[in-house]
């Protein structure tokens, strides 16, 4: 018999033919939405943040923000809080060159002031802090500004602290004021002691005119009118009329108010001030505000500080290996830090700095949880 060359014949494996109308089998997550990595929406990682579950674990008062700051004395807390409350522009803002030109312009131009609800916070001591504010405010080393109509209790917004040499300084460098105006000013204030009130008749029309428009004194009447916070300074004196002569040669004219019913300007009253402190204490109202409204995105109110530092931040991408390895394969890791509200409305204001102000006010309480570090609680 001859012999076969190959085996194939006879090998016994077969193969089945499909039929004509054989369908692949399908997938178990066939029905399921596909969505690239790089869609998922920010939203979405922070609602999974969102979810809580319910009173946090209550072991006593927290002293986390007096325990962790670098300050002795109110002279040093006023510093810290100069240079504490915002952060240094990320390397990937996410903002055009014009919108970081408004944020950092906005930042110089604010006061250096401090709220002293602020103080109280990171000393933790009020008797004592209150007495040494009391003596540097005699010995010159900080005046206290009050800002009629802001609240005068721990939550308002117009008791603050300045170091007298950056009121000086602020004083020195406008460009606004003429050099023997500026010294006139200046030897007024160190003749002044604890007091935010000066009459306006220390002034021709000219000089208090050119003081209010460089923001250095604030006139009574364009405060809100009937403010309790107005009412409850005592002392306030009154301001003697200028006489129409004054004005003459050039000299600038009082406000439009005071033209309209020159009445009022026999009872004015000039508050000291310092330029752009209305949009500072606007922002930190808002800031005041926001850090609220995301504690209050918790069905309890409270939540630990670092969960609500992450709220404040945004779901923002950071510069760590891991989310870096999520950009260079083009999935999702963090929105840029120019569309959060952080930076959008507040310029970049550190959360610590923010919690420190709101704990000061008596906005929110802090305390042990045992488990998860310090929490906050909204009051």
């Amino acid at each position: 018999m001859p012999l076969r060359i190959t085996s194939a014949p006879v090998s016994g494996v077969k193969k089945n033919k499909k039929p004509a109308n054989s369908r692949p089998r399908a997938s178990p997550f066939a029905t399921h939405a596909r969505r690239k990595p790089s869609a998922q929406s920010s939203s979405t990682i922070l609602k999974a943040d969102d979810d809580d579950q319910g009173p946090l674990p209550d072991v006593g008062i927290s002293r986390y923000v007096p325990e962790t700051v670098p300050v002795t004395d109110v002279v040093h807390a006023l510093q810290y809080i100069r240079d504490t409350m915002f952060e240094d522009l990320p390397r990937r803002a996410g903002m055009n060159s014009t919108r970081i030109a408004e944020v950092l312009n906005f930042r110089r131009t604010l006061p250096p002031l401090a709220s002293v609800a602020h103080v109280h916070t990171l000393l933790d001591a009020p008797t004592k802090v209150e007495k040494e504010i009391v003596e540097l405010v005699r010995a010159g080393r900080v005046r206290r500004l009050i800002v009629p109509g802001r609240g005068n209790d721990a939550a308002g917004l117009g008791d603050c602290l300045v170091l007298t040499e950056d009121w000086e300084r602020l004083v020195r460098d406008s460009a606004a004021l003429e050099a023997p105006l500026k010294d006139k000013f200046l030897q007024l204030l160190g003749r002044m002691g604890n007091t935010s009130t000066i009459p306006g008749a220390i002034f021709s029309p000219p000089e208090y005119m050119a003081l209010v428009r460089a923001g250095f004194l604030v006139s009574s009447s364009s405060l809100v009118k009937g403010s309790s916070s107005l009412a409850s300074l005592p002392g306030l004196p009154t301001v003697s009329a200028i006489p129409a002569s004054a004005s003459r040669n050039g000299a600038a004219e009082p406000n439009d108010a005071f033209r309209a019913d020159p009445s009022q300007f026999h009872t004015a009253t000039l508050f000291l001030s310092l330029p752009n402190t209305g949009p500072y204490l606007r922002m930190l109202g808002a800031g005041r505000s926001h850090l609220l409204s995301l504690l209050k995105r918790s069905s309890s109110s409270e939540a630990p500080v670092y969960l609500l530092r992450d709220r404040w931040d945004g779901a923002v991408e950071t510069d760590k290996s891991f989310s870096v390895a999520k950009r260079t394969r083009g999935e999702f890791s963090g929105i840029l830090p120019g569309r959060t509200k952080k930076w959008k409305d507040l310029y970049g204001m550190t959360f610590r700095w923010v919690l420190e102000e709101a704990l000061g006010a008596g906005l929110i309480e802090t305390f042990d949880t045992g488990s998860v570090g310090p929490a906050v609680r909204c009051l």
